[in-house]
């Protein structure tokens, strides 16, 4: 396990730059790569460290098991804490399913590894009503199916056939998505578990009985994510609940809920009597929706989002707001022990007065003093699960709302809540996609209302708010708009690039080629409504940005009303807001 952990680094390590530039969305943000490295960093910094944690570990997962169960554990867990970005959480929840398997064997064989393989994609293809093929999934299936195929206990054939299967899959992923046929590419995630599973091999033929060594495993083409993915459909509203219910009754309302929106996920540790599951959907009638589950059960921590969900993933194509595989298994639902919490308090009406606090990511110091300001604590970009431990921590309040405003972030925001849940904290994650929706939200708190009707209240300000933004293209892409270049100005509208204009290979822009874009960009956004706009600088937007849009909204649209920021962020020249 040692050894698997450190050669899957250095080999992430050795391909962190491809995978980065990989990512045909073409905003700068393309650190798929990155953010696996720094993932199984945390992994192997776990295993190295002390096994003190092992004991409540155990407790934690409910399982009991030898020495390889709580190395595996630990390395899982370490993944977690250190995960940034889906495809981090994605790793982080694979490994956890093996560590499951893991747990109550003696030793790993080869019939093992076969079912720890299949645990592990059977669990994220559990948690996805419609799974997207053509990624990840598709991948770890592949694995797991040349895993069993081959029907041998030897440790390293079977380690080798999983490993040519997931880079046959991973060859195949054009196949299965568009998009990536378009691009001439394949996904990038799923390059990523085809690196690891290579390190296993690595890291076992270095022991093998013969001691011959693994055949290689022939690389596969350059991989990327796709640009887009499915459109999220038609459905005007996202609802969230915890349910608690048996798994019968939860297999009736999933098929409810399939039959009355999209995007449906359903995750459960399967903790608990009756056991709890995370419940989401995508829905025009959300009072059928709430009625499904409470017919099926008890549920709780409802929330409801009237944003459209985007793509907006690092080119990962999910329905929801996160990678299927990562969204479902990071969404966990709460263990036991929150949910004695949550009766306690339900019962004393403790979560109904008392301190709540608030965790905003964001950028820039203007953000970050905007967000202090308004009584938040404010993390940087792309945090790991730990750092929003640690601010959750901070607030030193029972009751946190976390603000992630990326749909990258959102999966470790959620994985964040499920560990905060197991120290008595209750955190709920508000879904919002940029800093301007997390500053309507934040503009309708009241400490007076119940706080789940507070957080439903934040969730639909911010849902309420269309959001903008200004970047200058890292890559060439195919977009909606067009095909753009690096350097070319975009203006995106709740992740959809929009607006396209060309500058230079330097990535520079004139200051009225910026304010030409922004221009247009304010023009959309208002075409279907609005009464407030919110203008958030970047840190190197002109001095002539802000007058330069004031005068043209003042004179485009002269009954709107306009506030403006010195955000002071990067890679974005402005973000927009219009309520």
């Amino acid at each position: 396990m040692h050894r698997w952990c450190g050669a899957g680094l250095a080999a992430l390590r050795a391909h962190q730059h491809e995978i980065d530039e990989l990512n045909v969305y073409p905003v700068p943000d393309g650190d798929t790569g990155t953010n696996l490295v720094l993932t199984l960093a945390s992994a192997q910094e776990a295993l190295a460290g002390s096994p003190a944690t092992e004991a409540e570990d155990t407790v934690r997962s409910g399982l009991d098991g030898g020495p390889l169960g709580q190395v595996m554990r630990r390395m899982a867990r370490g993944a977690l804490l250190g995960a940034r970005g889906n495809s981090g959480v994605i790793v982080s929840q694979i490994l956890r399913g093996m560590a499951d398997t893991f747990a109550s064997a003696v030793s790993v064989r080869g019939a093992e590894l076969a079912a720890a393989l299949r645990t592990a994609s059977e669990a994220a293809y559990a948690a996805v009503a419609r799974p997207v093929e053509g990624t990840v999934l598709s991948v770890a299936a592949a694995a797991a199916e040349g895993a069993g195929k081959i029907k041998s206990d030897d440790l390293l054939a079977v380690a080798r056939a999983a490993a040519r299967a997931a880079a046959e899959a991973l060859a195949r992923t054009p196949q299965q998505l568009p998009v990536l046929a378009d691009a001439g590419v394949v996904d990038a995630g799923g390059r990523g578990l085809v690196l690891l599973l290579d390190a296993l091999v690595e890291a076992l033929s270095s022991t093998a009985a013969d001691g011959t060594q693994a055949d290689p495993v022939p690389p596969p083409p350059a991989a990327a994510p796709p640009a887009g993915g499915p459109p999220a459909g038609g459905f005007g509203y996202e609802v969230q609940f915890l349910l608690d219910a048996e798994p019968a009754a939860v297999e009736v309302m999933k098929r409810t809920l399939d039959g009355l929106g999209d995007s449906l996920v359903v995750v459960g540790t399967g903790e608990g009597r009756p056991p709890t599951w995370n419940v989401h959907v995508h829905v025009a009638d959300i009072g059928a929706a709430i009625e499904a589950g409470i017919v099926a059960g008890r549920p709780h921590r409802i929330s409801v989002n009237p944003l459209e969900d985007r793509v907006h993933d690092h080119g990962h194509p999910h329905p929801a707001p996160a990678h299927p595989a990562a969204g479902a298994e990071a969404a966990a639902a709460a263990a036991e022990g929150d949910r004695t919490v949550l009766e306690e308090h339900a019962e004393t009406g403790g979560w109904e007065t008392g301190d709540r606090g608030a965790v905003v990511v964001a950028a820039g110091e203007g953000l970050t003093s905007l967000f202090a300001d308004e009584g938040t604590v404010v993390v940087g970009r792309n945090p790991s699960t730990a750092e929003m431990l640690a601010a959750v921590a901070q607030t030193g309040a029972r009751r946190v709302v976390l603000l992630p405003n990326d749909a990258n972030t959102h999966a470790v925001a959620v994985s964040a809540a499920q560990e905060a849940a197991a120290a008595g904290i209750r955190v709920v994650v508000v879904p919002t996609r940029s800093p301007v929706q997390a500053l309507a939200a934040l503009a309708v708190r009241d400490s007076q209302r119940r706080f789940d009707d507070d957080v439903i209240a934040m969730a639909e300000a911010a849902g309420a708010c269309r959001y903008g933004e200004v970047t200058t293209a890292a890559r060439e892409a195919l977009t909606v708009a067009g095909r753009c270049h690096p350097g070319d100005l975009l203006g995106l509208v709740d992740g959809e690039v929009n607006v396209i204009s060309g500058g230079p290979e330097d990535g520079t822009a004139s200051d009225a080629a910026l304010a030409d874009v922004s221009r247009r960009l304010l023009d959309r956004m208002l075409g279907g409504g609005g009464e407030l706009v919110t203008l958030v600088l970047g840190a190197d937007a002109p001095a002539t940005l802000e007058e330069a849009l004031r005068s043209h909204l003042a004179h485009a649209w002269p009954f709107v009303e306009v506030q403006c920021y010195t955000g002071g962020q990067p890679r974005y020249h402005l973000l927009a807001g219009v309520e």
